[in-house]
């Protein structure tokens, strides 16, 4: 169970060919890139939110503090008010 030799990458490439012919492969492969781009770009889109969002201030509460909208909702159903 160790690493595989040259004669097994071989035989993968050559049935890797023959299940999925020549003309199949490089569009495959062109596939797989532009997957990978996108993903990358969200990746870098959802850190770019996340680095606006601490930068506004919205970023995690201190322990035990309420947020702004749960004052206002104990403020609105306070009855002495």
């Amino acid at each position: 169970m160790g690493s595989l030799s040259a004669w097994h990458w071989l035989i993968v490439l050559a049935a890797v060919l023959l299940l999925f012919g020549s003309a199949k492969l490089p569009q495959m492969a062109r596939s797989l890139g532009q997957s990978a781009r996108v993903l990358k770009a969200e990746a870098r889109g959802l850190k770019e939110d996340e680095k606006s969002a601490t930068d506004q201030g919205q970023d995690k509460l201190e322990p035990g503090k309420p947020s702004p909208q749960q004052v206002d909702d104990k403020q609105r159903d306070d009855p002495k008010n």
